[in-house]
């Protein structure tokens, strides 16, 4: 029996210049007179934590500073955030401030100090046990930083598990934010990579979910069987469609500006704004191959170290690696839905310099907006070879709960395919 249900579920939602200086007021209005704030050093360095956290003792409430979140977490930094909060005393809110690192590492946080036992054991499965937590969370508000993670939005936390060298997460409805508060103007500060990179992330939020397995395609569940990601659904597709559209108009020259208030200042709002609508859509409908293969990407890297990062260690930053095996991934799952493909090239192109109706469409206008905002061209340019891919695979396999929404479903030749057409790009 097929499915006919879908379930839909959001934070709510502040949004626009200046919004992020009354969250004092929101947390208030949770009741909270202690609050943890979580932030990585670079977000620390640029003053926007200080600043906020002054606001906030303003209205009465105590600020506790976690800044040492780690850009892409790892198991190890989020042991480390979650002690430190342990032994911070009580408090009744955590306030997130920074990009999907420092957000993933406020979930984790709230999480492990509301309920019992250690981390692996709310680790997604086969990784970890998939623990369901007993007791409710604290009420956690994220403001981010970059435009392009989703966090914000999602049941999710993503993070590396160093000694297995596999990038999982946790994922449970009660890790959503109670509240998201999305201030643009906190973006002007991100180096041109960073907004590349997130962009590529905002993209394929919308695309995957755009395009991801339609809940109707589902078997039949009982309520204590659903999940957050339920499939692509009219209420996800809308948000998808419009963040494309958006990100049409914006990405290119998000990437290309400064910080200025004029045309690059629109492009940023517009990202900003694109985000969090991918993030409403994916949060619900889910996410496939491209983020399912980004896993083991991350969790792999030898020596390649992006500009506008963290320099004292390798990475491949989430977004960058999602994008890296799209255009290979839309080309696979194109035979399985060919008018949204069709229908999201479109989206993205409005001008069609990219004709045809088959299944090259998509991945080249994806190809050319890659190079044109500067992500490497496929994962050779990040250090790895066609004698990786057995082993790319391999993490990939173990991403099943992203894998499930895919619309069709990969095998792993499927998959070591798509790796080795993503050697190089262009």
């Amino acid at each position: 029996m097929s499915e006919t249900v879908f379930t839909y579920a959001s934070p709510a939602l502040k949004f626009g210049a200046g919004a992020a200086d009354e969250v004092g007021h929101d947390l208030a209005s949770y009741g909270a007179t202690r609050v943890l704030l979580v932030t990585d050093p670079g977000v620390a360095a640029t003053g926007h934590p200080a600043r906020i956290a002054e606001l906030i003792t303003r209205r009465g409430i105590e600020v506790l500073t976690y800044d040492q979140a780690h850009v892409e977490p790892t198991d190890d930094s989020l042991r480390e955030a979650i002690d430190f909060a342990r032994g911070a005393g009580s408090f009744d809110a955590v306030l997130a401030i920074g990009g999907g690192s420092s957000i993933d590492t406020a979930k984790a946080v709230n999480l492990l100090v509301t309920n019992p036992g250690e981390l692996m054991d709310y680790i997604n499965a086969p990784v970890g046990k998939a623990t369901a937590p007993v007791n409710p969370l604290l009420p956690l508000v994220a403001i981010p930083t970059t435009t392009g993670t989703g966090s914000e939005s999602t049941t999710i936390c993503v993070l590396d598990v160093l000694s297995l060298k596999v990038k999982t997460g946790i994922s449970h409805t009660a890790l959503r934010p109670r509240m998201a508060i999305v201030d643009p103007s906190l973006t002007a500060t991100q180096p041109t990579m960073v907004t590349a990179a997130s962009g590529m992330d905002i993209l394929c939020h919308a695309l995957e979910s755009y395009t991801a397995k339609a809940y109707t395609d589902f078997e039949a569940k009982q309520p204590e069987q659903r999940v957050p990601y339920c499939g692509s659904n009219p209420i996800s597709d809308m948000w998808s469609e419009r963040a494309m559209a958006m990100l049409a108009v914006s990405f290119r020259t998000a990437v290309a500006g400064g910080e200025d208030a004029g045309e690059h200042g629109f492009a940023r709002e517009q990202m900003a704004m694109a985000a969090t609508f991918a993030g409403l859509g994916f949060g619900n409908a889910g996410v496939h191959i491209p983020h399912a293969n980004a896993y083991p990407i991350a969790g792999r890297v030898r020596d390649y170290r992006p500009e506008g990062y963290p320099q004292h260690e390798a990475m491949v930053p989430h977004g960058m690696a999602v994008s890296l095996t799209a255009p290979e991934a839309f080309r696979f799952t194109f035979d399985a839905a060919p008018e949204r493909h069709l229908r999201a090239a479109r989206l993205l192109d409005p001008q069609r310099t990219v004709p045809g109706d088959g299944p090259d469409v998509l991945p080249e206008v994806l190809s050319n907006l890659m190079r044109d905002i500067g992500i490497p061209n496929g994962l050779a340019e990040v250090g790895f070879g066609d004698a990786d891919v057995d082993d790319l695979v391999s993490g990939a396999v173990q991403q099943q709960r992203l894998l499930a929404t895919a619309p069709k479903s990969p095998t792993d030749e499927d998959l070591a395919s798509v790796f080795r057409g993503s050697m190089e790009h262009w």
